[in-house]
């Protein structure tokens, strides 16, 4: 279950409660009966290892990584001079 953090307007104090994600937010503060808020925090997720990164698939030159043809532009298809035959 995912933690939130709360914040009074009225007396400034802040407390953090942990609540399940169909639990409806706190309105209340518990030190004065004020108004609450949820205050939001950047996200901690952290990608590591290979294939995050956009120069991942590069080679050390800089440039894209290309695979081998498989056959040369002049000679038939194996599928193709069967057929022709």
């Amino acid at each position: 279950m995912p933690t939130y953090a709360y914040a009074c307007k009225d007396c400034g104090h802040a407390f953090d409660i942990v609540q399940a994600f169909s639990d409806s937010s706190l309105s209340e503060c518990p030190e004065c009966q004020g108004a609450l808020r949820k205050k939001f925090n950047s996200v901690g997720v952290v990608f590591k290892g290979s294939g995050f990164y956009r120069t991942d698939s590069r080679d050390s030159k800089g440039s894209t990584v290309s695979a081998a043809p498989s056959a040369p532009a002049s000679a038939p298809a194996p599928a193709a001079a069967a057929a022709a035959s």
